[in-house]
């Protein structure tokens, strides 16, 4: 195990985000946030699936989605998949749905050889809002992969979550000034 604090490059599989009427902008506000982060539009899929509704509510098909994922992965060569794990961090069942897709795809083997999934801790309410205070709990407890961001990277995660503004209801700016997963990021290996 070993602690880290690196920039990561992303290949984002994402949906449109239409729970509100807002897919457009939703999508445009993707690709501001991803341009801060460095990662270009080109390496930006946006899924808008009739199927695969963006709604808290409802948990997607995992044949479904499976196929739309394995398919991203075989096109594009990828040998690391980062999602959400069972808990969706915040109980989000389409976050949910991500996991159960890939945890089907490694359980069957259908992943391209040498391709990896690393799953994003799901933490209780205490933990995910007490910031870089969780550092001393999330070094003791096992993970495979932990990520404490610097306060540049900091700062730039938070201008990449600022792009999202049809998103950011009251909550949202809590969760960007306390959040932990805005500085701190465990992972497990599937």
């Amino acid at each position: 195990q070993i602690m880290v604090s690196l920039s990561t490059v992303l290949l984002c599989l994402l949906f449109s985000g239409n729970y509100y009427n807002q897919g457009e902008i939703r999508k445009k506000e993707l690709e501001q946030s991803c341009f801060l982060l460095g990662i270009p539009a080109s390496d930006v899929r946006v899924i808008d699936h009739r199927d695969l509704p963006d709604n808290p509510a409802v948990e997607w098909d995992t044949q479904l989605l499976a196929a739309f994922v394995l398919k991203h992965i075989e096109a594009n060569n990828i040998n690391l998949v980062v999602t959400f794990d069972a808990g969706g961090v915040s109980g989000h069942a389409n976050h949910i749905s991500l996991y159960t897709a890939l945890r089907y795809l490694h359980s069957e083997q259908k992943l391209p050889e040498g391709c990896h999934v690393l799953v994003l801790e799901s933490v209780n309410l205490f933990r995910k809002y007490i910031s870089i205070l969780d550092v001393p709990i999330s070094c003791l407890l096992p993970r495979d992969a932990l990520f404490i961001l610097t306060e540049e990277e900091t700062a730039q995660a938070r201008r990449a979550m600022r792009c999202h503004r049809s998103q950011l209801l009251w909550f949202r700016h809590i969760y960007m000034l306390f959040s932990r997963y805005m500085v701190i990021n465990s992972l497990r290996l599937l």
